[in-house]
């Protein structure tokens, strides 16, 4: 054992001296023949110098193996063949540590290695820089996103593009921003999400890419084939009556590919003629009425925001709800909390988005004999919300992707566009609207801001 052996030799050594010296000094005490004395004092200076060198010896191998681990020397060796037990073992034991701290580090690096393979196979590019925008690593896919073939600092992105460089420099952690620019492969459109963590003293931000462009295409390639489903259902099912009954009409004034005589036009088929025009009149209103639908839901106005009561907003629905036909068939109850909790809206907007999402969770509890529809407004997350909850059948999951389709409807005298501008007028406002339905159970729509 190193500490064993080293207080063995420093505690012999110091007790020499310890005896040495008092000799000496009982020696001159007792006015001893000189020679005695001097030969103490020799010997006090011999043990002395033989404990400093000791002492040296042993402080040289350990600064030797400090300054060695700290410049990562991997070649480090302590000689074992030492005549000095002490220095063998002291020897022995550094060699034990040194090899323990290599594996260490061996073992470290391969986990290093590990986690970079990963973020080079990643398809989310990856930049890590600390607060100076010095950046520590840059993964393939990131440089790829940002067409750079070399990333070293945050800067360097300005000269690619100055939107993405300030987008970049100005977000905070925890937060996403989608941005666009032009390469000279086409359009990129990325969404940024930043994160914060210390690294010791350093704080570094790690900052994902991804390129959802193709993602968004999908979606909207999939939004305008629902779209255009909806609206040809629409459109044939309001022309079909009328191409079918003009050919009936018309049959009623021809005969063989010619004009019927006038004599021969009666009264019946006059009545006949003026109920198909009203009919064909109808369809004809019907389908004005659904493009007329159609504008509307494409040409909403921007939204002019300030902040209002959110309690105050939910009272003023609570009045209005008071005049609806169904009232009395659903039980409605309101909430804020906070009290003093406020919103950055346009009220008008928003309110229309409470009213439609209210008078739909009445048409769903019109067979319910205990309807009831609960509006509430919260904080979660850090944002403002405020969620529509009723007791009625539920959405099936299958519709659940339906609903905010523009003209779908499951009601024969619905429109199909409330939800859809809803949706459009959140969008508008930064915010979203989601739907969560357990059948049988509750629906629950909400507005987050």
């Amino acid at each position: 054992m190193i500490s064993r052996n080293l207080y063995i030799n420093i505690v012999l050594r110091v007790t020499a001296i310890v005896i040495f010296a008092v000799l000496t000094a009982l020696s001159i005490a007792f006015h001893k023949p000189l020679i005695i004395s001097i030969s103490g004092t020799i010997a006090i200076i011999f043990i002395t110098l033989n404990l400093i060198k000791y002492l040296n010896s042993t402080n040289r191998k350990i600064s030797y193996f400090l300054e060695s681990v700290q410049n990562e020397d991997s070649a480090l060796s302590f000689p074992v063949t030492a005549n000095n037990r002490t220095i063998r073992d002291l020897g022995n034991s550094l060699d034990r540590i040194n090899d323990q701290i290599q594996k260490l580090r061996i073992a470290s690096r391969q986990q290093e290695q590990y986690f970079q393979a990963l973020m080079e196979h990643v398809a989310t590019g990856i930049i890590t820089y600390n607060s100076s925008g010095f950046i520590i690593h840059a993964n393939s896919a990131a440089k790829k996103m940002l067409a750079a073939d070399v990333l070293t600092h945050i800067k360097q992105l300005e000269r690619i593009n100055r939107k993405v460089f300030q987008t970049i420099q100005s977000i905070n952690s925890a937060e996403q921003h989608m941005v666009s620019f032009a390469t000279e492969k086409g359009t990129v459109q990325l969404l940024l999400k930043a994160s914060s963590f210390k690294n010791g003293d350093e704080e570094l931000i790690i900052l994902s890419i991804q390129d959802i462009r193709n993602e968004m295409d999908e979606k909207e390639l999939d939004s305008w084939i629902k779209l255009i489903r909806v609206m040809m259902h629409e459109i044939i099912n309001s022309i079909a009556p009328i191409t079918s009954l003009s050919e009936s009409l018309g049959r009623l004034y021809s005969e063989e590919g010619k004009p019927v005589q006038p004599e021969k036009i009666n009264e019946k088929v006059i009545q006949t003629t003026i109920q198909g025009l009203g009919v064909i009149r109808s369809q004809g209103n019907g389908l004005l009425s659904f493009i007329e639908s159609y504008r509307k839901l494409t040409r909403l106005p921007k939204p002019e925001k300030k902040l209002i009561k959110a309690e105050d907003l939910l009272g003023r629905l609570a009045v209005l709800y008071q005049s609806f036909e169904s009232k009395n068939k659903s039980e409605l109850t309101v909430s804020c909390t906070p009290e003093d909790l406020e919103l950055y809206a346009d009220e008008g907007m928003i309110s229309l988005c409470l009213i439609n999402l209210v008078k739909n969770a009445m048409q769903s509890n019109e067979e319910n004999t205990e309807g009831r529809i609960s509006v509430k407004a919260s904080v979660r997350n850090g944002r403002p919300e405020i969620s529509v909850t009723d007791n009625g059948p539920g959405i099936p999951a299958e519709l659940l992707d339906e609903i905010f389709v523009p003209f779908f409807t499951t009601r024969q005298d619905g429109t199909g566009i409330g939800l859809s501008i809803s949706r459009q007028i959140m969008r508008l406002h930064g915010g979203s609207l989601r739907v969560k339905s357990a059948p049988g159970k509750e629906t629950v729509f909400t507005l987050t801001f």
